[in-house]
């Protein structure tokens, strides 16, 4: 499909550069299989569910995983994106030109990198030298990676340590957070159990790729971004047992949705996995597992904005943004959530 057929206006005053507090007080546009739309808030969303349906979350941590260093009289950006080993993490690199084969970036407080290989897209596998663990060096010498839509207009500070942190959050390695998931709250999710509504958790280490814009004019040209996740067996007997009951599985957010549905089979049996994913869904696309998802409001012309498409309807979509642009609601990783049940 074209990917211009994926594009909208968003105003730029739309863009939420700080999350609404409590998290659950954000708004959400509730979309049915015929187009129909509700504005509800979040703390709602107990009363839009059934008995029985499961809400599946992703349990990844955001790690500081955005440095800055110096080699030789050149500064050098490096956005983590994928670890490879203890050692080695694909990293996207500003001022890529700068940066040989061989060299040595010093990111400060004794943090030292050696750039090992450039990849086909541009980034390169840096490998962090000395015995500390990788984790340890980049809470000393990185920030948060922001989404350059919010970095770009005001700087990372100590608020986003905390607020671009899920509180499910609890395997170190996202280089994004898995924003539908920042919406929640104890409360929120006692409001949940309290409605007979299941939960499970899986893992998917969300990378800097899902940033990156699809710079092809056909959606068959792209090449999607892989990321690691894993589902062990008891959630995916869970998640089966749910099915089977006649309860919905509701995915938290893309990146729970992706991971479901890269571990289901064609009957919508979900098997443990864990591995690399690089499911890329776009309309035309038969879901497998996943009855239903709730999810922030994503940027024009993204895989994320195909993949709500591929759920709901491409002019489903366009209505439904268009809605809630004119409504004035909060777009991308701080602001509204929609919950979205074809």
């Amino acid at each position: 499909m074209r990917v211009d057929l994926f594009d909208f206006e968003l105003p730029p005053e739309r863009i939420a550069l700080r999350p609404v507090s409590p998290r659950d007080s954000a708004r959400m546009l509730c979309v049915g299989g015929e187009g129909n739309m509700v504005d509800a808030s979040v703390s709602d969303l107990p009363q839009k569910l059934r008995k029985g349906d499961c809400l599946i979350f992703n349990d990844t941590r955001v790690i500081p995983a955005q440095l800055t260093g110096r080699r030789g009289d050149a500064t050098i950006g490096a956005t983590l994106h994928k670890r490879i080993d203890l050692r080695r993490w694909q990293a996207f690199i500003r001022n890529a030109k700068r940066l040989h084969i061989g060299d040595c970036i010093d990111f400060g407080q004794g943090v030292l990198a050696k750039a090992e290989e450039r990849h086909d897209d541009g980034s390169f596998t840096l490998f962090f030298e000395g015995d500390e663990p990788v984790e340890v060096l980049l809470h000393r010498a990185g920030t948060m990676p922001l989404p350059p839509y919010i970095a770009g207009k005001r700087p990372t500070d100590a608020r986003d340590a905390k607020d671009y942190q899920t509180m499910f959050a609890q395997k170190d390695g996202a280089v994004a957070a898995p924003t539908a998931s920042l919406h929640f709250t104890p409360g929120l999710m006692q409001a949940v159990r309290d409605a007979g509504i299941e939960t499970a958790t899986l893992t998917l280490h969300v990378g800097a790729g899902t940033f990156l814009p699809v710079k092809v004019d056909d959606t068959t040209s792209h090449r999607m971004h892989s990321e690691w996740g894993s589902i062990d067996a008891e959630t995916a007997n869970r998640l089966n047992s749910i099915r089977e009951n006649g309860g919905r599985l509701i995915a938290v957010g893309t990146t729970s949705l992706r991971l479901v549905e890269s571990a289901a089979d064609q009957n919508g049996l979900v098997h443990p996995f864990e591995g690399d994913t690089d499911i890329f869904i776009t309309p035309g696309y038969r879901f497998k597992a996943i009855n239903g998802l709730m999810t922030n409001f994503h940027l024009p012309k993204s895989t994320l904005f195909m993949l709500v498409s591929a759920l709901m309807g491409r002019e489903a979509m366009q209505a439904a943004y268009a809605h809630a642009i004119a409504k004035e609601y909060r777009f991308y990783s701080y602001g509204d959530s929609s919950l979205l049940l074809p």
